[in-house]
């Protein structure tokens, strides 16, 4: 499996991910443009794009992508607010599994302030990946991971410093704790899963201004032992 993070960060989230036969884009937060750029204009050679939530950090593309053939999969809820129809709109539902080209899908539900967010499970061959962002909170268990694309956007102590300093808004730290995965969320949801095959651990969507990529890293591989990759 080849993960390549095009974004990620409050300003945009994609990713590209392939088993070497079917290439697939994980959100389309940032324009179009830029993804060709990224694809080296080979946009044509996705098989799909998986999009979590109606957020423009995450779906910003998603309407070029559709008008210039490609197909994307996500909650009716999400096409709902982002206004969306057509063939090339492909509706899912959580724990409903489905395939596409060599990847097996399967789609849950996360916690975040939107109508209907998901996370993606997918499956190819030996080789399974977590996709999960834009949620305060993991309710499921999951084994035979071998690889995570996973938010850890703040911690508790940093946005807690900033609040009490009167540089972070009360009413913006409270949204956080409701709608982004904290390092010590995310410290809970790797202990309580099996870890045993997994080869790497991205860490994704940092907060530009509430995060510490370095402590993070460093904290998740003493945790787990495990390969620790920030994505930027």
């Amino acid at each position: 499996m080849d993960i390549e993070a095009f974004a990620s960060s409050s300003a945009g989230n994609c990713y590209h991910i392939t088993d070497g036969k079917t290439r697939l884009l994980l959100d389309a937060g940032i324009s179009y443009k830029e993804i060709q750029r990224r694809l080296n204009f080979k946009v044509s050679a996705m098989a799909g794009v998986l999009v979590t939530h109606e957020h423009m950090d995450h779906a910003k593309a998603v309407k070029d992508l559709m008008k210039n053939g490609i197909d994307c999969y996500m909650s009716a809820g999400t096409a709902d607010v982002l206004g969306i129809t057509g063939h090339r709109l492909k509706v899912v539902r959580a724990k409903r599994q489905f395939q596409l080209g060599t990847w097996t899908i399967l789609p849950f539900d996360v916690q975040h302030d939107t109508l209907e967010p998901l996370g993606f499970l997918l499956a190819s061959g030996s080789e399974k990946l977590l996709y999960a962002t834009d949620t305060y909170y993991l309710k499921y268990q999951f084994s035979g991971l071998t690889h995570l694309l996973i938010e850890c956007n703040h911690s508790y102590e940093i946005i807690r410093a900033k609040a009490d300093s009167g540089t972070l808004p009360l009413e913006q730290k409270n949204r956080l704790m409701r709608s982004h995965f904290s390092l010590e969320n995310l410290k809970k949801f790797l202990l309580s899963n099996d870890l045993s095959r997994v080869q790497e651990i991205w860490l994704i969507h940092l907060s530009d201004r509430n995060s510490d990529a370095a402590q993070f890293k460093r904290e998740i591989q003493e945790l787990t032992g495990k390969l620790v990759i920030i994505a930027g």
